[in-house]
This record gives C-alpha cells, structure tokens and sequence, in this order.
C-alpha cells in the first residue's frame, strides 16, 4: 500500500500460548507440566524495539490476553470475531489447528477446552498432505458403485474426470475431511476406518508393505509423476483428530446442561473451504441442523483486526478472557472410554438424525 515498516505505529498480536512466551521472552517450562500455567495471562502493551520488531521503534504491539495453558489469545481473537457471549443462541466454535480450541455458550455463559487434534485436518501426517494452494486437491466425490472418484483440484475450474491431466500435487485438509467422509460413504472403509480389501476395484490395493491404500489419483493425471493415495495411516490420523474434536464438544455439553447446540462455527486456517456435510458425516462435532453450521475461516485472523482498529475491543477482549470457564477434559474419567467411542465413522453410539435422507 505504498507504505513501510517504519511507518507502522500500531500491532496486534495473537497467537497459541507456548507462542506468546517464547515471542514476549517469557519462561515457558511450566506450560507444558501439569497443571500447564502460563507465565502471565493478562495482555500486555510492548514497545516494538523491546521485542526487536523492525516497525517504528516506538510502535505500541498489543498482545491478547490467554485463557489457560492450551487456550491462547489466538482463541481470544475467535471469540472476538464470532462473539458468542452477545449471543441468545448457544453456540459451538471449534477452531481447527495442530490443537484445537473449542468454545461453547452464550451471553449467559462460556466455556472453553482445548484437545489435541495433531496435524492431519490441515494436511501434515498426510501420506501426499499438503497446504491449500494450487495443485492441492480440494474437493473429492466417490461413487458407491463403481468406487471412482471425482475431484477438483485448486487452481482449475474443472472436476476430474472431465480433464484428463489435474496437475494435482497433493491433498490439503478440505479435501482429506471430504475423502474419509467419501470413503464411508461409500463402503471402501468400515465404520472402524478400515479399508476393505475385498472389494473389485483397481483404486484399493496394499503398498509394497502389505498396507491397504485407496488411489484416488493415477500418475499420468498428477503433477508429481505418482499415483497420489490414501493410505490406512492418513485414515487413522483423521479419527484421532476428529475424535479429539468431537469428545471435547460434548463433554462442554454436558458441563453446559444440553444435548445439543444451536449453532457450530469451523474456524481455522482452512476453515472457509470445508464441506459442512462432510465433517458432521466424519463425526468431527455432534449433530446439528446443516443450516446452522457454517464455516469461517481464519476468526482469529478477523479478532486480531478487531482488536487493532478498536481499542474499546481490547477492553472487550480482556474481560471475556477472565469470564470464560476453561475446562480440562482430558481428566476426566471416562475420557479414554469416549474418545475410542468417537474414533468409529460418524460415531460408535451417537445418533445423526440430520445426516439421514432428506435432513441433510
């Protein structure tokens, strides 16, 4: 915009909370033992030539308040954006990350967790993962029939089969949540996860290891010159973390008093691609009407503009930081229990009454 660094008067910083100590200096060892306290919680104005920023020395860099050892001022900045606690409905936000934060409530009362949902959804621990740009596959259809698939690759306008060279490089985390969500659909995996070998179809075969993978594209269509596939691990890796997400949701349920919610918001980097029908088919959060989910994208990225543009947001902020109940569900004693539950495609024993025909 024509303007330079030096010129830059004014920063909001958000970020997970081990982030936030090793940027501001701050003594990080107890963040990661139990009970996980952060150094300092409250948000903090610093100089940017104490920080060794290269913007106008004297530049104010404000810095969001955390929430708890795994809830950082990143999560602030989500609940700054989507402002669940101006709300009369009571809804769900789950932020999609390495870790995900998930918060619940209304303007009568909030809680938050966080859970360890690990890499996958945004494609790393993926066989062919990779971020969204062009080249990565984006969208994936299956045919029950014939197990084929169809797919759109970023960059290009058209599906797959309907080009016969894609360019397609890789697999980013919409299209990961579509494929494991197709796969079922489609009776290539169980509702274990596990692919089924039996079937008649080129596209599922075992690697040079004796592991079940599902090819979802041939080399001559690809842009790495290999067939591009789905291995047992990637579908393993994708339980975990949409397990992680979806025990989390309803324990703060449960903590809340309902059975279900009025609304749920996906956050995350990529959180503006995913298909909605395919994460609530997956079991990535418990059922809700498909009108009411929607997806946002970077929140956190919206809060931290709120924040610089309005400092009566900062004050906001801070006092919705301190009000917020975390709760710590991985102590819980039926933990493990439920989460082996949550690992089953969409779910061992919840019910999704707004996937069947003609609610969804």
């Amino acid at each position: 915009i024509g303007r330079t660094p030096s010129e830059v008067d004014e920063m909001v910083l958000v970020y997970n909370t081990a982030m936030h100590h090793f940027t501001l200096g701050l003594d990080s060892r107890y963040v990661g033992r139990s009970p996980f306290a952060p150094a300092a919680s409250d948000a903090l104005d610093i100089k940017a030539r104490d920080l060794g920023i290269l913007i106008n020395p004297s530049a104010n860099i404000h810095s969001l308040p955390i929430e708890a050892g795994f809830v950082g001022a990143d999560n602030v900045a989500v609940l700054l954006a989507e402002e669940p606690y101006n709300s009369e409905s009571v809804k769900l936000i789950i932020d999609i990350g390495t870790n995900g934060e998930i918060d619940l409530g209304n303007k009568e009362r909030l809680l938050s967790t966080s859970c360890a949902t690990g890499p996958a959804l945004e494609g790393a621990q993926i066989a062919f993962g990779m971020r969204a740009a062009p080249g990565a596959i984006e969208r994936i259809e299956i045919n029950p029939e014939t197990y084929e698939p169809r797919y759109k690759v970023i960059g290009k306008d058209e599906w797959f089969p309907d080009i016969s060279f894609t360019g397609a490089q890789g697999i980013c985390g919409s299209g990961i949540i579509d494929v494991v969500a197709e796969l079922y659909r489609a009776g290539i995996i169980s509702k274990a996860g596990r692919i089924n070998t039996k079937l008649d179809t080129p596209r599922v075969r075992k690697d040079d290891k004796g592991k079940a993978e599902y090819v979802l594209a041939w080399a001559p269509e690809t842009a790495v010159h290999k067939d591009i596939v789905i291995t047992q691990g990637d579908i393993r890796a994708v339980q975990l973390a949409k397990g992680a997400i979806y025990v989390g949701a309803k324990y703060l349920m449960e903590k809340y008093g309902i059975d279900h919610v009025d609304e749920v918001i996906l956050a995350g980097a990529f959180g503006s691609y995913i298909n909605k029908k395919s994460a609530m088919a997956l079991g990535m959060f418990p059922d809700c009407a498909l009108e009411k989910v929607q997806a946002v994208g970077n929140a956190a990225g919206d809060g931290a503009r709120i924040a610089l543009l309005n400092v009566e947001k900062r004050k906001e902020a801070a006092r919705v930081a301190r009000e917020v109940e975390f709760i710590e569900t991985a102590v819980e004693p039926d933990f493990q229990t439920r989460f082996m539950e949550a690992l089953a495609i969409p779910h061992a024993k919840d019910e999704f009454p707004h996937l069947k025909e003609g609610k969804a």
